[in-house]
């Protein structure tokens, strides 16, 4: 049985082709408080609906009446395309966790009420609202443009910031845009600012559309559930233009599979006495992270590991120092940037202990030094007095096995394209169980794998599951979500090609991405569909370092513009 819909107007679109569509400023969470013409009018039957919107509509999109979307100020102001930076601006001010995404949905539904557009909402979430054709594009089959309205929430440790609640700050850097210590959301912020400023863009023969189905999904940067749960009835159209990915120039018509594996190790702890030792908390900081697909080729460091390291040098360097506490990481799908260990030390072996975590941070520098310039090692000694119960030393090795030999990076590049990578895993984060204080009664420990073939993606989990057992850990896998196989002579591609190559001034390469996108769940969902996947310049995501190439945005909505325009000729 099909989810039910929540439904928004009961206007039919036809009624509404060729009518100026208003435009409105929004602050957080909520529309402007100026009067909503079509809001007024659902409570009305249906016959009655359409008489006073297409009425209201009217008035409203005379020259005095019409609209305007809010000035654009701060770092945003004066950057091209306006309407996109507008509706970007907008929903940087709106908190959209995964998860959480309540708030920018009733904003969306909001924005599309008080411009007369049609809104279907399926049971998680997922919404879809609707523009007819214009411009000549009337009777042009339906175009599907989707982005994912969730965020990845990371900041920095010494930044103050609560994702449920404050508005990102944002900062130019040069060419850049990014926020303050924080994540942008520009994945995949920017990519539903363009949506929003298609719905809003005014009917003319400038620039023709065929009918819209703005598709905004929940969750994807969780597991792509919203995808998964996507009531496919939603959607009529056979072309779908996916916003989401981050390298302007470049078409992606393929992308890597995924599945996450969540390890469960139950531990034990030992009294000791506190009166003649230290506790001491190694940290791993400063660190790039980044995204656990697009990113994982480059070697990154990962916190988890690096801790892990560290905390297993000083345990065999001083056999009577205890394993305390081991915390790192936070994301599924971002390289760990901090990790932390608390140790006992017993007096007497407090000077190898040092040493140990000497030796180990000029070992790390050697190696990642290079490419990870701000890696930071250090070691405090705790104010408090030590913890009474420190983790048994079978279980501190049984921790520190798993974190050490769980795979972590390239594990196969394609040998069909080349530079691509096949398969990898990401050792995502380490957390005890249990309320912070107390001596936690397991950990838990989740990788991330991504593999553009499932048996390979199957193997490396079979690996992970296998080796979680040795150590007497439980693993409970989710389904993998599938791979977006590549269609290189389909319409929409050839189409998008033809295009960017035309704004750009150069022929843009076609490829596949090692990275999860919507794509592949939406496809199977929708047989017949088309599909491509293009964006802006974002560097940085899932990390606070996250940044989007301001100069990348405008040729963007151009040739997004362009794309439609062709398609709306289509018959």
């Amino acid at each position: 049985m099909r989810p039910a819909l929540q439904r928004g107007l009961p206007l039919k679109l036809s009624q509404l082709s060729g009518i100026t569509v208003l435009q409105s400023s929004f602050s957080q969470g909520t529309p402007s408080n100026r009067t909503s013409y079509i809001g007024i009018a659902t409570s009305f039957q249906k016959d009655s609906v359409l008489t006073s919107a297409s009425a209201s509509l009217a008035e409203a999109s005379s020259p005095s009446k019409r609209r305007k979307m809010g000035a654009v100020e701060g770092p945003l102001a004066g950057l091209e395309p306006a309407n996109v930076w507008g509706f970007f601006h907008d929903i940087t001010k709106i908190p959209r966790p995964s998860k959480h995404e309540e708030k920018v949905l009733k904003w969306l539904k909001s924005f599309a009420e008080e411009r007369g557009l049609a809104w279907q909402q399926d049971t998680v979430g997922n919404l879809v609202i609707k523009r007819t054709g214009t411009g000549g594009g009337e009777e042009a089959p339906a175009v599907v443009i989707q982005g994912h309205v969730d965020m990845v929430t990371e900041k920095n440790n010494d930044v103050e910031h609560d994702f449920f609640k404050d508005p990102l700050c944002l900062q130019l850097d040069g060419t850049w845009l990014k926020a303050n210590g924080t994540t942008l959301g520009a994945d995949n912020g920017i990519g539903v600012a363009t949506a929003l400023a298609l719905l809003d863009l005014t009917p003319s023969a400038e620039h023709p559309m065929p009918p819209l189905e703005c598709l905004f999904t929940v969750d994807e940067e969780t597991g792509l559930t919203g995808a998964f749960d996507l009531d496919a009835s939603l959607l009529s159209g056979k072309t779908l233009l996916n916003l989401d990915t981050e390298d302007w120039g470049k078409i992606f018509i393929g992308c890597a599979g995924g599945g996450d594996s969540m390890i469960t190790l139950p531990v034990q702890h030992t009294a000791i006495s506190a009166d003649k030792a230290d506790a001491y908390t190694i940290k791993i900081s400063g660190l790039m992270g980044g995204h656990s697909g697009l990113n994982i080729n480059e070697d990154r460091g990962n916190a988890v590991r690096f801790v892990a390291q560290v905390a297993n040098a000083v345990l065999k360097a001083a056999p009577s120092a205890r394993l305390a506490r081991i915390s790192g990481g936070d994301k599924r799908n971002a390289i760990a940037r901090e990790a932390s260990a608390q140790i006992v030390v017993p007096a007497g072996e407090a000077s190898a202990a040092a040493e140990a975590v000497n030796k180990q941070s000029q070992a790390l520098a050697q190696e990642y030094g290079a490419l990870e310039k701000q890696l930071d090692v250090s070691v405090g000694q705790s104010e408090r007095r030590p913890p009474d119960q420190t983790l048994t030393p079978d279980s501190a090795d049984q921790l520190l096995t798993l974190l050490l030999t769980l795979p972590h990076g390239v594990v196969k590049y394609s040998h069909t394209v080349p530079g691509l990578v096949e398969t990898s895993s990401n050792l995502a984060s380490v957390k005890p169980e249990g309320p912070e204080g107390s001596a936690p009664s397991a950990y838990k420990v989740n990788c991330s794998t991504r593999s553009s073939l499932l048996p390979a993606l199957e193997q490396v989990r079979d690996s992970i599951a296998r080796l979680s057992r040795l150590v007497g850990a439980s693993v409970e896998q989710d389904t993998a979500y599938p791979g977006w196989a590549p269609n290189p002579d389909s319409a929409v591609v050839r189409l998008a090609q033809e295009v960017l190559t035309e704004v750009t001034g150069h022929k843009v390469k076609v490829g596949a991405i090692h990275a999860g996108l919507e794509c592949g769940i939406i496809l199977e969902k929708v047989p017949g569909m088309d599909a491509v996947s293009y964006g802006p310049t974002i560097k940085g995501a899932h990390s606070p370092d996250e940044r989007v190439e301001i100069a990348t945005v405008a040729p963007f909505w151009e040739a997004t513009l362009k794309i439609l325009g062709r398609l709306a000729a289509r018959r």
